[in-house]
């Protein structure tokens, strides 16, 4: 498997559809917002990237769940699966492609996850229970090492859902197998990143992405739903709903994905320093230059065959 990764705007999926075109390569997406239905602006599903001289690249793990759900890195793994199962059964190549880093590690390192059921009796018993209640619950189960599970009523529970299986049935995990892969990462200047990233919200904004938020809400999905899902859908949930001002909300998404750009480079470095090789690729090249180069590095041959 070849693996495109690099921070947000810096072009992943125009390079993953060149080089797929190339390779007889199809791509599987490593993002955890593009996976859901009609949020399409705001997770940056740009289908056009994938059409390369008027021929389409299949795509996986684009549009498989349903907005205001939950998508969680065990299921992830179970469709990435299912995907790259599907690719290299009928001899295409698969590229995973993506900036979700703990779905790329997952892959890469062989995560050994668990299905935790549904426990509904638990879970009409802590909906009695007031955030705080369910914090303390959560906190005597496991120690907390950050807020995530701990600001929503939903996560908490689940979360103490979780936990009580794991105490109950054991931390049986399954089995996932070491793939073999080429890792290339896009490299980019932050000042020339930061450019990128405001260009392209002020382009997405002009596009429709305030309406793509108001019609998600229209649709039924509660405000905190879309908070959930941070970046794009919290701040412009929070804008059209009147807690803040367009100023304040562009100035404050901007300044968000600038930092999630800055934490997607922290994670990638420490998949380095935990062992991970990544060719890291100049991205202030043109795609074909990036993808002339990666071919260079995987040796591929005239008849489109290589060897990571």
């Amino acid at each position: 498997m070849i693996v495109i990764l690099g921070p947000t705007a810096s072009g992943k999926t125009k390079l993953a559809a060149l080089l797929a075109s190339k390779i007889n390569g199809e791509i599987i997406s490593a993002d955890s917002r593009q996976v859901y239905r009609e949020m399409n602006i705001g997770t940056g599903k740009d289908y056009d990237d994938f059409m390369v001289n008027g021929i389409h690249i299949p795509y996986h793990l684009i549009d498989i769940a349903d907005p205001g759900t939950e998508f969680n890195v065990f299921q992830f793994q179970r469709e990435f699966i299912t995907a790259y199962n599907d690719i290299t059964s009928r001899n295409r190549f698969p590229i995973l492609c993506g900036g979700t880093g703990m779905y790329l590690d997952a892959v890469l390192k062989g995560y050994k996850l668990i299905d935790v059921p549904e426990n509904n009796l638990l879970r009409e018993e802590l909906r009695k229970k007031s955030l705080s209640e369910l914090v303390e619950i959560l906190s005597s189960l496991k120690k907390l090492h950050s807020n995530s599970d701990s600001t929503d009523i939903n996560r908490t529970i689940r979360a103490i859902e979780i936990e009580t299986y794991l105490k109950q049935a054991g931390k049986q995990k399954n089995d996932f197998p070491q793939i073999k892969s080429f890792i290339a990462g896009i490299d980019i200047e932050r000042k020339f990143l930061r450019d990128k990233i405001t260009q392209r919200l002020e382009k997405r904004l002009k596009e429709g992405m305030i309406e793509e938020v108001k019609n998600l809400l229209a649709n039924g999905i509660r405000p905190e739903k879309l908070k959930y899902y941070g970046l794009e859908y919290k701040l412009i949930t929070m804008y059209v709903s009147g807690e803040i001002i367009y100023d304040e909300m562009f100035t404050s998404l901007n300044t968000a994905i600038h930092q999630f750009a800055k934490r997607q480079m922290t994670w990638f470095r420490k998949m380095e320093k935990s062992g991970l090789i990544i060719h890291w690729i100049n991205g202030l090249q043109n795609t074909e230059e990036m993808t002339r180069k990666i071919m260079e590095l995987i040796h591929v041959k005239k008849d489109k065959t290589f060897s990571l």
